[in-house]
């Protein structure tokens, strides 16, 4: 395979990246080092419907391509319908950041239909792509492989976390809800207690984040703003309830932000703790220091993007494994010894006690 001898050859650019909702966000930084290298170029981007409210609004692309082609009982017609998409679209250039069978599948097709796509680049080596990076371990980070793909097109990674564009009314929306909050002035925190429902495991817990919130606001925190989705509701809610039991006023949900919205509220904010979850990916592209308390899964994996993310794990024999059940107890054994309070220290105390615990940073551009 050979790195691209002219930039200037490209002038149509097809962006692939469709899954999970926090991989897509931080796939956004990639997105911006190709911008960059690529400025006067039209790109457009091919996403999932969950995913595409992200980029609304995002200057970067020409057109948004939301097709989801693994819809069940009508895969074809949306395969022929992606397809079309794509040979209208003529483009020089297709880069595959999702590197998974089934969009390799897609850019075959696309290949061997006919859509005249020369160059075809991937994050994992092979036909049909043209350009790949090679040598890399089969568990290697999703950034590593995208930024490996950067490296062999000779473009510089430099883009340190998430880029995205809330619209100004997002914004303003935002602002809206932090003065009638009573935020604008105030030292908060958010809590990102939630995951995806199949992903309970990972979840700290409420008790856990409770007794964490009251610690923050006993050492100089004023506010704590809980958000979730929509399936997260009850989490946030018996948050608040039982932080507001011992602080009256002091905990306040947002569950029907939209996904931009997060960033603007998570900028005011002084500092952001969360588990293992899609939001503490769009929340990285604020800059506020965020720490992701991992149990199960491998936090250099699963982290987000930012030169002041963190990621905390304890330090057990049954790291990293991405279990549904925890088989040594009813709760994940690996969160125990994250306690609130070696937690509230290492957000709040210039030498925290980490025995036994595992301290991650996030992997620098």
């Amino acid at each position: 395979m050979k790195a691209l001898p002219d930039r200037r050859d490209i002038s149509r650019i097809l962006i692939l990246k469709w899954s999970a909702l926090g991989d897509v966000a931080l796939a956004s930084a990639i997105i911006e080092d190709i911008r960059c290298a690529f400025p006067q170029a039209r790109i457009d981007l091919d996403t999932l419907p969950a995913a595409a409210g992200l980029f609304a609004h995002d200057p970067r692309f020409e057109r948004v391509l939301v097709i989801d082609s693994r819809a069940r009982g009508q895969r074809l017609r949306m395969i022929a319908a992606w397809l079309r998409g794509v040979r209208a679209g003529r483009y020089d250039l297709l880069i595959d950041l999702q590197g998974s069978d089934h969009t390799r599948g897609l850019v075959a097709l696309a290949w061997l239909t006919g859509c005249g796509i020369r160059r075809r680049w991937g994050v994992r080596p092979g036909w049909p792509y043209t350009l790949a990076p090679r040598g890399l371990a089969r568990a290697a980070p999703a950034v590593t492989r995208m930024r490996a793909l950067l490296a062999c097109a000779g473009i510089a990674a430099t883009t340190a976390r998430p880029v995205l564009h809330p619209s100004s009314a997002a914004t303003a929306q935002a602002q809206r809800l932090l003065r009638d909050h009573g935020l604008l002035s105030a030292r908060f925190a958010i809590l990102l207690p939630g995951s995806q429902a199949a992903g309970w495991l990972k979840r700290w817990g409420v008790a856990r984040y409770a007794e964490l919130a009251g610690l923050l606001l006993a050492r100089g925190l004023q506010r704590i703003v809980v958000i979730g989705g929509c399936d997260e509701r009850d989490e946030c809610a018996a948050l608040v309830a039982a932080i507001n039991r011992h602080r009256p006023g002091a905990a306040i949900a947002l569950t029907t932000l939209s996904l931009l919205q997060i960033v603007p509220i998570s900028a005011a904010a002084t500092l952001i703790v969360a588990n293992d979850t899609g939001t503490a990916h769009i929340a990285a592209a604020a800059g506020t220091p965020l720490l992701v308390i991992c149990g199960p899964t491998d936090p250099q994996r699963v982290m987000p993007l930012g030169p002041r993310v963190r990621a905390i794990q304890a330090d057990v024999g049954c790291l990293n494994c991405y279990g549904k059940r925890c088989r040594l107890g009813a709760t994940a054994q690996c969160l125990v010894p994250v306690t609130p309070e070696r937690v509230a220290s290492l957000l709040l105390d210039a030498s925290p006690d980490l025995q036994g615990l595992k301290l991650y940073a996030s992997t620098p551009a």
